[in-house]
């Protein structure tokens, strides 16, 4: 039996209703740890404004997509409105290998085929034990529409709809080995810091 060493990279995955704080937090914990790399998606979905092609997302072709598909080169990935998004494998493979952390920002169907995928025999053993899964909740659905009306930039059917998809998520959050609640965001960033910290110190035995 081999021990890994610590501290030692882990697989940080975080997911959140909308506007519940996930990206500040995330923005934050990337600039305070520089061993934590962000995991960039890909998608096919045109860039937006101002998006950056391998730092907002990884932008591929529809052909270039389904290919990465068939040849088994997502660990997860799902068709959004019309537009396909996935999570590289080999991207995290070599951060890892690298001794680096990641972080994933994904949301509840992508985590739980990413926590289903991660048990494949072909997946590296110590990826698989220092994966570590976080939810970060707003303190009610009520305080959730404030936040969402307090920013004015969703239309009234488009906050109604991001509300019913919170409630969905937020039954989820039991299956999180972790759950941060953002009643006050530097409180909430010091929880998520202090889990990652903790993670990056676990035994994990091979």
């Amino acid at each position: 039996m081999n021990i890994v060493s610590t501290p030692h990279p882990v697989i940080f995955l975080i997911s959140a209703p909308s506007g519940a704080g996930k990206t500040t937090l995330c923005h934050r914990l990337l600039g305070e740890c520089p061993k934590l790399k962000y995991s960039v998606s890909s998608t096919t979905r045109p860039p937006r404004e101002g998006e950056i092609n391998g730092v907002d997302y990884d932008f591929l072709s529809r052909e270039e997509f389904d290919q990465r598909v068939a040849d088994g080169r997502f660990l997860e990935y799902a068709e959004v409105h019309g537009n396909g998004y996935g999570t590289c494998l080999e991207t995290l493979q070599r951060f890892f290998t690298s001794g680096y952390s990641v972080l994933m920002d994904v949301d509840v169907q992508g985590a739980a085929h990413i926590r289903r995928n991660l048990q494949k025999e072909s997946i590296d053993p110590a990826m698989r034990k220092s994966f570590v899964d976080v939810f970060i909740s707003p303190p009610s659905l009520q305080s959730l529409r404030e936040r969402l009306e307090g920013r004015a930039k969703d239309a009234a059917e488009v906050i109604e709809e991001r509300l019913k998809n919170a409630a969905d998520e937020m039954s989820q959050a039991g299956l999180y080995e972790f759950q941060i609640i953002n009643d006050n965001l530097d409180m909430a960033y010091d929880e998520l810091l202090a889990v990652y910290k903790a993670s990056t110190l676990k035994t994990i035995c091979l």
